[in-house]
């Protein structure tokens, strides 16, 4: 089946390879549906075939007409989901009829069976396409015997899913979730993958049950699939970490005014958020190490307050976890992380992802908020969010906050909202203190930083800079990620000279970019250069200017190509870990897409915390 007429199949393009039955395990004459017979063969690999004519009169001609021979066509099987007898029926060839080239059809009755596969586009490298092809043979056992042997095949792909959790937002984006599903569902079923599907039926919905799963259940699935937009994926991601995932707790605002090296506290929290203990900074190991047991189930190592080892032995699920994955079926109203991770905002190619069992590490942001607004007291068990694509404040949290009030319009809702926060024009005023990270090791994109072009005209173009976009096998992210040294995330542990900067003033907006961000509106994102899973946050500090250069700002953003970034009054910071502190009574964030309000907040990046059914943008 072609999505736009122009198509490759499977992982690459259709080969023109020497076509050689010798070198084949096996090989049998089929009648392939709406082509002819061809010889199928059956390779270490995959799947080949050719038509027989051609094999047999290449170069001929056929009543005066030149035939140009077929070259073969292969698909291997880490582009095939399914492979099913559907037993006997017609089988359709392409016949040339006469001198005109008119293609005639002709049917005849045999047993068959079905090889569901993947096409990729030409036009755009990102989009997948599910492709049947139906193979016709009088013999029911050959056919059959062609069924097992690929079956056989596709069992040792060993990465594909056999039991999902999928839950479905009836209401995301422009209220298409259940018709999204719907659509996808048929791959779920040809590839053979038990889905439980929930359709949520309240806010907070995926949150509650995600949270009260055991973890018995949970390992009884090989991931869970968000059906729905972004702010829907967080929901589902935070019902899982903020009751599994153990890890101290970054630095607070106040902490961060000593050095790295102070003997200032660190807070760890168990599995219900509470705090269990208590470490110094600059310890030489990490007061929470993932290590193995005997028996290779992950284990947690934590020191008691008599400073010996504990070890809690959870074998039913641990985070990060190295089977389980997240999936996510674009039906939102951005899809950014859809884009920024598959290239595409398409249901299709995402299901295709799952079923063959792609996989890819995601970094995420923690959150925490140690004071909710300027009158309260600060917070005894801080409050905790994870974050997949941005955290926001100013001009983001604005937005999120006028948007609220118009759900009723779907997506236009944000342009409009955007449209009267920026005529608004309301800068706040804050201090952020992020953590510099110098090391050849871990500069691993240009630095834009605090202008190094600081000299440029301020009325003139922005100065292109060399951005390398993050793509599928990208040599930044496919790096082993480096655990936690002390109480700092995961890039600092390989880091020559760590130190705490400061930026106070009047903002516009701050932003912390987990990945790049692309989405409709933004189509490079707002870091065009992030990655995927290389340990690093991008810290977007927006200064009050006036209307107009804000305005230009936006406009760059918006264009394919643009330097949103290299402006006088943008500071583009690359840290693994930063503080907050609101000087104004009101403090409202966007994180994912979702309100959450804060006067004081810190933040740290965990390097690949999870895995998606994802491979990285193609293009």
């Amino acid at each position: 089946m072609e999505r736009d007429g122009n198509v490759v199949v499977g992982d690459n393009s259709s080969q023109n390879v020497p076509f050689n039955q010798e070198d084949s395990i096996l090989s049998s004459n089929f009648f392939l549906d709406h082509v002819g017979e061809v010889v199928l063969a059956f390779n270490s690999d995959g799947l080949s075939w050719k038509l027989v004519e051609s094999l047999n009169n290449d170069g001929s001609s056929c009543l005066g007409i030149k035939l140009v021979p077929k070259s073969e066509t292969a698909i291997k099987f880490s582009g095939v989901y399914a492979v099913e007898f559907i037993g006997w029926g017609l089988v359709h060839e392409s016949v040339l009829a006469n001198a005109g080239g008119r293609l005639l059809g002709r049917s005849s009755e045999m047993y068959r069976f079905t090889v569901h596969g993947v096409q990729r586009s030409k036009t755009h490298q990102s989009l997948l396409a599910p492709s049947v092809y139906t193979f016709g043979h009088k013999d029911m056992q050959t056919c059959q015997m062609w069924v097992n042997r690929v079956n056989a095949s596709l069992s040792m792909e060993a990465d594909r899913p056999k039991s999902l959790l999928v839950f479905v937002h009836p209401r995301s984006g422009k209220g298409n979730g259940c018709i999204t599903w719907e659509a996808v569902a048929p791959i779920f079923s040809h590839a053979k993958v038990k889905t439980k599907v929930i359709v949520t039926k309240r806010a907070g919905h995926a949150f509650d049950t995600m949270a009260s799963i055991t973890n018995r259940e949970l390992n009884s699935y090989d991931g869970v699939v968000a059906v729905g937009g972004d702010g829907f994926f967080n929901e589902i991601l935070n019902g899982i970490l903020l009751s599994r995932h153990k890890a101290p707790y970054p630095p607070s605002p106040r902490d961060s005014n000593h050095s790295v090296e102070s003997d200032s506290k660190v807070l760890v929290h168990d599995a219900n958020g509470a705090v269990v203990e208590t470490s110094d900074h600059n310890e030489d190991q990490s007061p929470l190490l993932l290590s193995s047991g005997p028996d290779g189930t992950q284990v947690t190592n934590f020191r008691t307050e008599d400073n010996s080892f504990h070890t809690d032995r959870d074998p039913e699920f641990s985070v990060p976890n190295a089977w389980f994955r997240f999936g996510i079926i674009p039906a939102g109203s951005t899809d950014a992380i859809v884009i920024c991770t598959t290239g595409t905002r398409d249901p299709i190619t995402s299901a295709l992802y799952i079923v063959l069992g792609k996989r890819m590490c995601l970094d995420l942001a923690q959150v925490v908020r140690w004071k909710t607004t300027s009158t309260s007291k600060d917070e005894l068990e801080p409050c905790v969010r994870y974050a997949a694509s941005f955290a926001g404040y100013g001009f983001y949290g604005d937005v999120i906050t006028e948007s609220e009030k118009y759900r009723w319009m779907g997506p236009k809702r944000y342009d409009y909202a955007g449209t009267k926060v920026f005529l608004r024009h309301r800068a706040y005023e804050a201090e952020v203190a992020y953590l510099e990270v110098t090391s050849e090791k871990t500069n691993l994109t240009p630095e834009i930083g605090p202008r190094a072009s600081r000299t440029k005209a301020m009325w003139g173009l922005p100065k292109k800079s060399e951005r390398v976009a993050c793509r599928a096998k990208c040599n930044v992210c496919n790096t082993k990620p480096i655990h936690m040294s002390a109480r700092l995330p995961t890039a600092l542990a390989d880091s020559q000279e760590t130190q705490w900067l400061r930026s106070k003033g009047r903002f516009l907006s701050i932003g912390a970019a987990v990945i790049s961000c692309r989405n409709e509106r933004a189509p490079d994102g707002l870091v065009a250069d992030a990655h995927l899973s290389d340990g690093f946050l991008h810290l977007i500090l927006i200064r009050d200017c006036p209307h107009a250069f804000y305005l230009w700002h936006l406009m760059q953003l918006a264009k394919k190509g643009g330097n949103p970034l290299d402006f006088e009054f943008v500071e583009h910071h690359k840290t693994t870990a930063f503080t907050f502190t609101s000087f104004g009574k009101e403090s409202v964030w966007n994180v994912d897409g979702e309100l959450f309000q804060a006067h004081k907040l810190s933040a740290q990046v965990f390097r690949g915390l999870v895995s998606l059914f994802a491979s990285g943008p193609e293009v």
